[in-house]
């Protein structure tokens, strides 16, 4: 049985439709991430299982219980924000407590619960401090510490980490996985980042226009986005039109080996999928036979490669993507180069 499931929810604000007939499934202890661009409905899902907002049809259950109409303050669930809502004028401490003194737990019970988990995030030295004595890591930590302090079933995260630099973000989701593995809560955790949501969670779920493009472990969402939208928002690869031709594909005239195109009828279009790293590319002089030649557009330093745009002079100038050695200095922008195409097991969409 499914700890948290939602059956068929639909909402929607004036004419736009956030969430159509949306179905989502979270085993104990599981951590699960709601991807997708602004509008695709995963803020709106979040907010509905807290019962911030109200869902215009379907279910929510939690340990096969229906909780759709249950107040926010009964769910017995922890959330954070974005925006940290920590209380300004109390500490970390009393900002821990505040849902214990809620409850009317005693204030011996209150201190401990308190004291425990600032240590669990890291900040026992820190007890006394007022948020604006705080970093914004810090602060997130408080938030987080706060929303576990009630031991709730459920812990929702919107966009922590999205207000924090690069550093305290990679810093701060190691963290998060942390304790959320040692407590075995389960978790629901909202994100437009790619990278947060591939290298944190259990499995992803990838959203579009209300609905679940595609709900697997993080491996398979990037070896094997099930739609051109997941390849593409995921960060696959780049996708090229492609013809169906007994066990390969035909690419601008270059045929690659593709046992999946057998699954397709000969002549059928279908796009592939390459990704950056999957790509050859060399000056047009030491070009492999039948490669593809295009004009450097721009190069961009990602720290161990460098990203090189080429717009191919075939067909409709498609832009391929490709990842070299951030060490490699040739092919400036405005030079011709030569591409080969080399996956070891290419993926096909359907168009």
């Amino acid at each position: 049985m499914w700890h948290v499931q939602l059956r068929s929810l639909r909402k929607s604000f004036g004419a736009s439709s956030a969430l159509n007939g949306l179905e989502l499934g979270i085993q104990a202890g599981e951590f699960v991430s709601l991807l997708g661009p602004s509008g695709c409905g995963k803020t709106t899902t979040l907010r509905i299982v807290a019962g911030f907002e109200t869902a215009d049809t379907g279910h929510i259950l939690v340990n096969g219980a229906d909780i759709t109409h249950v107040p926010s303050s009964k769910r017995d669930m922890g959330m954070v924000f974005q925006s940290y809502s920590l209380f300004p004028n109390m500490t970390a401490q009393v900002n821990v407590e505040f849902g214990l003194r809620v409850r009317r737990i005693s204030s011996i019970r209150r201190q401990k619960r308190a004291a425990e988990l600032l240590e669990l995030v890291g900040l026992s030295e820190r007890a006394d401090h007022f948020p604006h004595q705080l970093s914004g890591g810090q602060q997130q930590r408080v938030a987080l510490a706060r929303a576990l302090a009630a031991t709730p079933q459920v812990l929702l995260l919107d966009e922590p980490l999205s207000a924090l630099d690069a550093n305290v973000r990679a810093t701060l989701r190691e963290e998060i996985r942390r304790i959320q593995s040692e407590l075995g809560i389960t978790t629901l955790f909202v994100t437009h980042n790619q990278e947060e949501a591939l290298s944190m969670s259990d499995r992803v779920g990838v959203m579009r226009e209300g609905r679940l493009e595609q709900l697997a472990a993080p491996s398979t969402v990037y070896q094997e986005p099930a739609t051109e939208f997941v390849a593409t928002f995921i960060g696959a690869g780049n996708i090229l039109p492609a013809v169906a031709h007994g066990n390969e594909v035909v690419v601008y005239g270059q045929r690659i080996t593709a046992p999946a195109a057998a699954r397709h009828g000969r002549g059928t279009d279908v796009n592939l999928v390459l990704r950056p790293e999957e790509i050859r590319i060399a000056p047009v002089q030491d070009a492999d036979p039948g490669a593809l030649t295009g004009v450097v557009m721009t190069r961009s330093f990602l720290g161990p490669v460098t990203r090189v745009s080429v717009k191919l002079e075939h067909g409709t100038g498609q832009v391929i993507r490709v990842d070299i050695p951030a060490s490699a200095d040739e092919l400036p922008p405005g030079a011709r180069a030569a591409l080969s195409f080399k996956p070891a097991n290419p993926l096909l969409l359907r168009t």
